[in-house]
């Protein structure tokens, strides 16, 4: 293919998803990522698109939200690790709280082999994923259908929201950076997911390596909210990333990074489904010590927190 052919089916690409990994841009045009990283290079001295962490978006600095079936096919190994990891910090018997998104989906369909867990979301998808999971309760939120993503939104959800405790919250976004935390490019879908943070007494994020360093327009959770990031393994070349997971760990953000295979840390071999590096630095979090959020929380939350933190190995980031 090409040189000119190339560019324009990333453009064309870009232009369709709003966002898209070097990775799945170079499987597409079928080329290394090295070529399809020039291609971005000389697409965005035209000013066609802007080059992101290990990616490329829409000019303009803020990313336009994808649909659904887009955002369903990017980084799809990238998200089942992140969900196989992410599942591994649900205990029998909780009460979780599920936001809308293609990674908590996916989250979603390991959570039905859980005994006893009781998921509230406003996401169909979730739902439906856990529809005839016999051991698993699901409550759904009030609130008007958001077709682009399948979520309940608007003051209907987040009023349904209102009282509610539970141990964690999983919540996916647009683009997360050090600097403003979690956010997305829908103001409603942002409303519902604070209200959902509200809920809980740990904040989990999932995010695959192509949001983070990615801004977008409505913040969702602020930094120093979130419990633990679950993420993929960034590109060994994607040195922003990199040190977009070292500012998050600086600011006491618990990163589980999903491995394709079983890893080791300190000696012991981790199962490839658990595969993960932990890093645990201190920092005030909502649930992330003793009697966090006990005034608030203690009380009400449903099911007997047990996080993940406590079985997790922890390893120090290094910078890249």
């Amino acid at each position: 293919m090409f040189a000119a052919e190339r560019r324009q089916l990333i453009l064309e690409m870009v232009r369709a998803n709003g966002a898209v990994s070097l990775r799945e841009l170079a499987r597409v045009v079928q080329t290394s990522e090295v070529t399809v990283r020039r291609d971005v290079r000389a697409l965005e001295a035209e000013g066609l698109l802007d080059r992101r962490h290990g990616g490329a978006v829409l000019p303009g600095g803020f990313t336009r939200e994808s649909g659904f079936p887009q955002k369903s096919h990017l980084a799809t190994a990238e998200k089942t690790a992140i969900a196989d990891l992410a599942a591994g910090f649900v205990e029998e018997g909780e009460a979780i709280v599920v936001g809308a998104g293609t990674t908590t989906q996916e989250l979603a369909r390991r959570l039905a082999r859980v005994p006893g867990l009781t998921v509230v979301t406003n996401s169909l998808l979730v739902a439906q994923a856990l529809a005839h999971a016999n051991r698993v309760e699901v409550v759904m939120t009030g609130g008007t259908l958001r077709g682009s993503n399948y979520a309940l939104v608007g003051s209907g959800a987040e009023q349904s929201l209102q009282g509610l405790r539970v141990s964690r919250a999983f919540l996916s976004g647009s683009g997360l950076t050090a600097e403003r935390g979690l956010s997305t490019s829908n103001m409603l879908s942002a409303s519902v997911d604070r209200a959902l943070v509200q809920a809980a007494a740990e904040v989990v994020v999932l995010a695959d390596h192509t949001k983070l360093g990615t801004d977008t327009m409505f913040q969702t959770v602020p930094t120093d909210v979130i419990t633990r990031l679950v993420t993929d393994e960034p590109p060994a070349h994607d040195d922003r990333a990199a040190t977009e997971l070292q500012a998050l760990a600086d600011q006491g953000v618990q990163i589980a990074v999903a491995g394709a295979s079983g890893n080791s840390v300190g000696g012991d071999s981790v199962p490839p489904r658990q595969a993960r590096r932990d890093v645990a630095l201190p920092g005030p979090r909502r649930g992330a010590g003793p009697g966090a959020g006990a005034g608030l929380h203690s009380a009400a939350v449903l099911g007997e927190p047990a996080p993940g933190a406590e079985r997790a190995r922890v390893a120090d980031m290094r910078r890249r």
